[in-house]
C-alpha cells in the first residue's frame, strides 16, 4: 500500500510577514521536492473539510468563535506576539486541521497505509482556549480525538519530536487516560514547559527534556525510554507530531540532529508500534525553519513511511 501526502494549495495564503521563521516556503519546500522526485508510492490527497464539532474535540467553542471572527480583510493580525494572521490565513488554519482527519480516514479505509500531512500553519503549542507559538487549531489533538469519537478507539498515541515541547497537546490530554503524550525536546526552552515532573493524571504523559547541544547518539539513545514507554501503552493508532527543528541547521534552537536521524527516529517508532496498531501512522507537520534541512528531513521522515511494511 501506499503512504498517503495530505495537503493543500492554501498554506501559500497563509502570509505572516516578512522575516517570520513560520514562512509560506516551509510547505512549498517540501512539496516541490516531493512532486519532483515522482515517488509513486506517495498518494496525494486534499484535506477534508471538517466541522465545527471535530474541533471542539480539543477546542472550547468560545476559542473558535475567536478565531474565526480574528482573521482580518486586509493586512495582517495576530492572536499572539508570535502568531501571525493575514486574509488567507483561515481556509490554511481549517485545512491544517482538516488534513490529519483526511489522513486518518485514509488509513481507516485502507486507501494507504500511513500518512503525513504537509501543512500550516502548525498546531502543538496551541491549547483548550488559546493561539501560541505559529499556532492557532492544535491539529495533532483534534486527529487524536478524532479516533476516539469517531472510531472508538482507547489507545492513542502521540509522539512529539519537535524541538519545542508540545504544551497545547499535552495540556489538552493531561486527564485523559486514553492518550499518552511523549515529547522530545530541547529543556530548559520555549515554552518553558516540559519537565520530567509533568507526567499528566493517569501517567499519561511522558517527557524528555534534553539540553542544548544534545547529538544524534545522546538523542537515540534517550529515544529508547520513549519506545519502552510506547511498548507498555500498546497504542491501537499512532499520531507523531513531526517538527524538524532538532536539526542542527535549524535557527531556532541548538539540538545537533542529522537529516538521517529523522529516518532512524521514524522508522523505530513504527517497528516499536506495529504489532499493537498494526502501522496505523498519521504524522503532522510541526516546525522546522532551515528550509533545506526541512525539505531534506521531511523526505527522510516518509521514507521511513513508505518503506514500512
Amino acid at each position: 500500500m501506499k503512504t498517503g501526502l495530505i495537503t493543500s494549495d492554501t498554506y501559500q495564503n497563509h502570509d505572516t510577514g516578512p522575516g517570520h521563521p513560520e514562512q509560506i516556503a516551509r510547505v512549498s519546500v517540501i512539496n516541490e521536492n516531493f512532486k519532483k522526485l515522482k515517488n509513486k508510492n506517495i498518494l496525494w490527497k486534499k484535506p477534508s473539510i471538517i466541522s465545527e464539532d471535530i474541533i471542539k474535540g480539543a477546542h472550547d467553542s468560545k476559542y473558535i468563535e475567536l478565531v474565526k471572527n480574528s482573521f482580518p480583510s486586509k493586512g495582517f493580525s495576530s492572536l499572539d506576539g508570535d502568531t501571525i494572521i493575514s486574509p488567507g490565513s483561515k481556509n490554511a488554519t481549517f485545512d491544517a486541521a482538516g488534513s490529519i482527519i483526511a489522513a486518518i480516514d485514509g488509513v481507516q479505509n485502507r486507501e494507504f497505509k500511513n500518512a503525513f500531512c504537509s501543512v500550516r500553519p502548525p498546531g502543538h503549542h496551541s491549547n483548550q482556549n488559546k493561539a501560541a507559538g505559529f499556532c492557532i487549531f492544535n491539529n495533532v489533538a483534534i486527529g487524536a480525538n478524532y479516533l476516539l469519537k469517531k472510531y472508538k478507539y482507547k489507545k492513542i498515541a502521540i509522539i512529539d519530536f519537535d524541538v519545542h515541547h508540545g504544551n497545547g497537546t499535552q495540556d489538552i490530554f493531561y486527564e485523559n487516560e486514553n492518550v499518552l503524550f511523549i515529547s522530545t525536546h530541547q529543556y530548559p526552552y520555549y515554552p518553558g514547559t516540559g519537565s520530567e515532573n509533568e507526567k499528566g493524571k493517569f501517567n499519561n504523559i511522558f517527557n524528555i527534556p534534553l539540553p542544548a547541544g544534545t547529538n544524534s547518539n545522546e538523542y537515540l539513545n534517550a529515544f529508547e525510554f520513549a519506545l519502552k514507554r510506547l511498548k507498555e501503552f500498546k497504542p491501537e493508532f499512532v499520531l507523531i507530531s513531526a517538527g524538524f527543528d532538532g536539526h542542527q541547521s535549524d535557527p531556532l534552537a541548538q539540538l545537533k540532529l542529522q537529516t538521517d536521524d529523522f529516518y532512524e527516529i521514524t522508522k523505530r517508532i513504527l517497528e516499536t508500534t506495529k504489532k499493537f496498531c498494526n502501522g496505523k501512522v498519521v504524522s503532522i507537520l510541526e516546525g522546522g525553519y532551515d528550509l533545506q534541512a526541512l525539505r531534506d528531513s521531511t523526505k527522510r521522515h516518509v521514507d521511513a513511511l513508505i518503506e514500512f511494511n
